[in-house]
């Protein structure tokens, strides 16, 4: 297929990317950078929602698919070598950065002193615990692998359930897209395309937890309260992947959740060394 002119026209790198700078519509601010490959550009020109590339986890994302603070996109400009983006944006909620400020630029350097500083100058909006975990962040549909990071399915009322019942709901839910089509959602891509993807999804997210519990393994919350905060958000949003495909693996084979619940209650007061050695 034939990419159009206008974006042949873009200068991306040796890696198919090209850097996107996101600026407030109305106040100007710069709100935050991230990368586009060529199918996140054309995506964003399409929805007029900003949709970016994650050289991380080699594969599109929509800004805010997991927290809810999308990006309406209000004009696209290209600088004057044509390998720079700025994108003119209304914030959805008014937090661009994962952190809950309003934007990831929220570091000065303060060159008063003799040694220049780094200073957190802006102030969290609302807690990124919140943030990932709220009704907002559960009402979006899935329908392609831009949205393969958001773990919770709109079909999930998070202000109602409880903490105990969202396994079961997400039990239903899975069992659903088991049936749906699969251009409909993620899960239902997951299903059509088999066990071994599934299996892979698993594999690929337990490597990502476990450099990420690395990373936070390194921050110390008294020097760089900021960067502790980043990384043990980022642990506890890639464990949530594992523990999502891994349900949906569960589902694959038409179990539950709730036997696995059930297993680790049985295991309560039992030796583990005992346990293991009786299996």
């Amino acid at each position: 297929m034939t990419s159009p002119a206008w974006l042949t026209a873009v200068n991306f790198n040796t890696d198919g990317l090209i850097p996107a700078i996101a600026q407030d519509h109305k106040s100007g601010r710069i709100l935050m950078m991230a990368w586009m490959n060529a199918e996140s550009l054309q995506l964003t020109a399409e929805t007029q929602t900003a949709v970016y590339f994650s050289r991380s986890r080699a594969k599109l994302w929509h800004k805010g698919e997991s927290s809810g603070h999308t990006q309406r996109v209000h004009d696209i400009r290209l600088d004057c070598d044509a390998d720079v983006i700025v994108l003119s944006v209304t914030q959805v909620g008014g937090i661009a950065c994962h952190t809950g400020r309003e934007s990831c630029f929220y570091q000065r350097l303060d060159l008063s002193g003799q040694t220049p500083e780094w200073q957190t100058v802006d102030k969290v909006l609302k807690d990124p615990a919140d943030i990932y975990h709220s009704h907002e962040a559960a009402n979006h549909t899935q329908t392609n692998d831009a949205t393969a990071n958001n773990i919770v399915s709109s079909d999930i009322d998070q202000t109602k359930a409880d903490r105990t019942s969202i396994l079961q709901q997400l039990d239903k839910v899975l069992v659903e897209r088991k049936q749906a089509d699969a251009g409909s959602s993620y899960v239902a891509s997951l299903y059509a395309k088999g066990l071994n993807k599934i299996l892979e999804k698993v594999g690929e997210e337990s490597t990502e937890s476990i450099i990420a519990a690395k990373d936070f393994a390194h921050c110390d919350e008294n020097i760089n309260k900021a960067q502790y905060d980043d990384a043990r958000h980022e642990l506890i949003y890639e464990v949530a992947d594992v523990w999502f495909h891994t349900l949906v693996g569960l589902a694959w084979f038409d179990i539950e959740s709730d036997a696995v619940l059930h297993e680790l209650g049985r295991r309560f007061g039992l030796s583990g060394i005992d346990e293991k050695a009786a299996r």
